[in-house]
């Protein structure tokens, strides 16, 4: 069965997996001590800044946790978008490991904008309410929305004056980086973001991420947050392998292209079919469409994708890296059979 369920659901890219190999030989020290993680830590540095400071670990809500709690204390409160992964997907884990308060925004596209954050900064000092401290946003969104890079800057900045921290999950910031034709530094450190959650297991890496803190002060003590997450993977040489093929000639970015390009694809095929109704545009790999019960289960006995919304009939596409045209061209053959 071919899934257009996550891009979590795709296989590891074969540079990723000769690189796994390639690590594979002989004895290398433990916990990161190993030339493997000194040569993807270069590699990271130079995709985002000098001030880069990468930690590896190997899934994405570890990452979330260790970056949230890199910036607050257990009386801070944590702002997202209702939709955020954090909010939805996480089995409240940000809110078990860290012990803050998570406040959530309804958007209508999944973003945050200074204007909707505005509205929960209030109670300063008062020892009755949780402390506003860092704010998350996603780059994709949930939703398969997109962050212009003067967004995210809007963002930072407002937030900055109240002594704030900005805290970016990129598990698909690839794929935003290749619709926007932007470096993964300029819809990062250039717009002020304080700490990245960096995604490859999404885009044709087996299992790995990266916490990349942009501030000193957040850097100070994530090594023991990883080791307290039971996110610090004895064999990290494994990890490191496959940031530095990933970030090699590109990869990260031929793989996010692809994948935003099959996106496109099946939107313009379930669009000419003009019976289908999308809820939000298609700015990276991640389609919503309202699709008939009857037809999305009868789609489901071939491919596998979620029902996002079960109330409304809205269901989820992701394309990954190594979706096919055949694949594409075989969904929509399927929906367009009314059977």
């Amino acid at each position: 069965m071919r899934s257009f369920g996550s891009d979590n659901n795709s296989g590891v890219h074969p540079k990723v997996m000769k690189a796994l190999e390639e690590a594979n030989r002989d004895h290398a020290i433990a916990y990161g001590d190993d030339p493997w993680t000194a040569a993807a830590r270069l590699k990271i540095k130079e995709a985002f800044g000098e001030e880069a400071e990468p930690f590896f670990v190997f899934n994405g809500t570890g990452a979330n946790v260790i970056a949230l709690r890199a910036c607050i204390s257990n009386f801070n409160s944590i702002i997202s978008a209702t939709t955020a992964h954090i909010a939805v997907d996480e089995c409240g884990a940000p809110v078990f490991m860290t012990g803050a308060a998570l406040k959530e925004i309804a958007t209508p596209d999944g973003k945050l904008t200074p204007e909707l954050i505005r509205p929960q900064l209030y109670n300063w000092g008062f020892e009755h309410h949780s402390q506003p401290k860092v704010v998350y946003i996603s780059q994709c969104t949930e939703l398969g929305t997109v962050y212009q890079p003067e967004e995210i800057r809007q963002i930072a900045d407002y937030i900055h004056q109240y002594g704030m921290y900005l805290h970016l999950d990129g598990a698909r910031l690839a794929n935003a980086a290749a619709a926007l034709g932007l470096s993964l530094r300029q819809l990062t450190t250039d717009c002020g973001v304080d700490i990245v959650s960096f995604g490859g297991t999404k885009n044709g890496l087996m299992m790995a991420e990266s916490v990349i803190t942009l501030r000193p002060e957040l850097a100070e003590n994530l090594k023991y947050l990883r080791k307290q997450s039971a996110q610090l993977y004895s064999k990290m040489r494994y990890v490191s392998a496959q940031f530095i093929a990933y970030l090699e000639d590109d990869l990260w970015l031929q793989n996010a292209t692809h994948a935003n390009a099959m996106a496109r694809q099946l939107r313009q095929g379930i669009e000419s079919l003009d019976r289908y109704e999308f809820t939000q545009s298609t700015d990276a790999n991640i389609l919503l469409v309202k699709i008939p019960k009857e037809t999305y289960l009868r789609l489901q006995q071939k491919y596998f994708f979620y029902v996002w919304n079960e109330f409304n009939d809205e269901v989820r596409f992701v394309t990954s890296w190594d979706t096919t045209e055949e694949d594409v061209e075989g969904l929509v053959r399927e929906m367009r059979d009314e059977r």
